[in-house]
């Protein structure tokens, strides 16, 4: 039989993407509510986006490698 074996360093730039697409993300969202004064730098409401974005590539994560098998 033949073990399914990681390669870390594939993983590790897996994760470091996906938190580079977290912060885009998260950033894309946070610029135009900020800009236009919805709430202010450091609110709760920009945690709140920023947690939100997360959660969403967390998921979004660990779906996609699945199908990437890495």
């Amino acid at each position: 039989m033949e073990e399914k074996k990681s390669k870390p360093i594939k993983v590790i730039l897996y994760i470091s993407l996906w938190v580079i697409i977290w912060g885009t993300f998260g950033s894309l969202i946070d610029y135009p509510l900020y800009k236009n004064k919805i709430y202010l730098e450091g609110s709760i409401y920009q945690y709140l986006t920023f947690t939100i974005t997360a959660i969403i590539s967390i998921i979004s994560a660990r779906f996609f490698y699945k199908k990437f098998e890495l």
